[in-house]
């Protein structure tokens, strides 16, 4: 690409993948500019806009979108000036292809620093450029998860799978493994880059827990930033999520067979390195419909107890059919239950029971009722009560841990 060999070498590089957010990406665009300005003025810098061909002209408003007058901002004009490239990316449409697009222009600009950031945010504010880079370029760390106070309702998966599933296994404490928003080193991008993943779910909404678990499962050295508040479009936990909760959890049990010599090795979690000043915000409430997540779990109970019994013990299946049968009142889908449940799903995938996509389709009932118990549970509760009713899911998921590694060293001794 000539604009690649006009710049040359680069040394930070912000990456904002895109798809139809013209009316959001400027906000992000200006907030990325002016946080290189102000805290990276003599470093020279490269925004990357990784389009999967948005029909709004989101690449012209990023190419349009400038700082006028920097110095009414900033006391001090940068040295370098941002350089900016919007390109559309080729492969399979989705998030993990357009990363993949950032990930080789980092390469062929040979920088020392990496960040991307959504581009559908509203609370980004020009110090995330400081505190998902500066640990990297100052502090020596490869990954820089993010760290946010999110409304209670939203990063639903976040919160009942993955979180508690990524620490469970791996042993870090990383509250937001699937943030969306990541500092990284050069040179885990180009490990990155060389990863046989991009025909994969991977390419799709699997990149983020497959960037964090592959940091931590090579050894790169994490750490996490506070950046406030994470103030998006959010969806609504009972909306149709399938095909978002397939993909990531999906990535998540591809990568415990990847890792499983790593993960099974590891005993309880550890807290990681935490950068930023952290402060309470106000938050965009998130509108949940209780009563419809709870009519779909129980539609999922009529249709899908079936295909459930492939992965799970009757027993389950059977504390699931009595679940159904409960008012609002009562309903209640216990922590247990629900590790329980994920861990024996990964078991059935790994052991191709049932064809995947199937099955991990038949999960999205059950996380809906999971999350709609969640939801009953904490309508009175603020955020530091959510927080420890998390933490208590945790360790009930560390707790199931020894049934995981036996069941699946177990089918292992059957293979050999």
């Amino acid at each position: 690409m000539q604009q690649l060999e006009a710049i040359g070498r680069a040394e930070i590089l912000i990456g904002i993948p895109s798809y139809d957010n013209a009316h959001t990406i400027a906000h992000v665009v200006k907030a990325v500019q002016i946080g290189l300005a102000k805290y990276f003025p003599d470093k020279k810098s490269v925004i990357v806009n990784s389009d999967g061909g948005s029909k709004d002209g989101t690449m012209q408003v990023v190419r349009d979108t400038t700082i006028d007058d920097l110095q009414s901002i900033l006391l001090r004009h940068r040295v370098e000036p941002v350089l900016k490239i919007a390109t559309p990316y080729h492969g399979i449409p989705g998030k993990g292809s357009a990363f993949r697009t950032i990930f080789e222009i980092a390469k062929a600009l040979e920088v020392d620093a990496c960040a991307v950031v959504d581009s559908d945010l509203r609370s980004i504010t020009p110090e995330w450029v400081e505190l998902l880079i500066k640990p990297v370029v100052e502090g020596g760390f490869d990954y820089v998860a993010p760290l946010y106070h999110r409304h209670k309702y939203d990063g639903t998966i976040t919160n009942s799978i993955v979180y508690p599933l990524t620490r469970a296994l791996y042993g870090k404490r990383i509250r937001q493994p699937i943030g969306g928003d990541f500092g990284f080193s050069g040179r885990l991008a180009s490990f990155y880059l060389m990863q046989e993943v991009w025909e994969s779910d991977v390419a799709r909404y699997g990149i983020d827990i497959w960037m964090t678990t592959t940091a931590i499962a090579n050894g790169f050295r994490v750490c996490q930033s506070f950046l406030g508040a994470k103030i998006h479009d959010p969806k609504d936990p009972g909306a149709d999520l399938s095909a978002m909760l397939y993909q990531v959890v999906g990535s998540a049990f591809d990568l415990m067979e990847t890792y499983a010599p790593v993960w099974s090795r590891v005993t309880g979690s550890e807290p990681v390195p935490t950068f930023g000043f952290q402060y309470t915000v106000g938050l965009e409430p998130v509108a949940v419909n209780v009563d419809r997540m709870i009519d779909k779990f129980r539609l999922g109970v009529k249709e899908l107890a079936g295909l459930w019994q492939e992965a799970l013990p009757s027993g389950v299946v059977e504390e699931l059919k009595e679940l159904e049968q409960k008012g609002r009142e009562e309903f209640s889908f216990s922590d247990g239950l629900w590790s329980e449940i994920v861990c024996r799903f990964a078991l059935a995938v790994r052991e191709k029971r049932v064809y995947k996509e199937h099955l991990l389709r038949s999960m999205t009932p059950l996380y809906i009722g999971r999350t709609a118990s969640f939801v009953l549970e904490t309508e009175e509760s603020g955020a530091a009560e959510v927080e420890e009713r998390i933490e208590q899911l945790c360790r009930t998921f560390e707790e199931m841990k020894p049934l995981l590694i036996g069941q699946w060293e177990h089918k292992e001794g059957r293979e050999e």
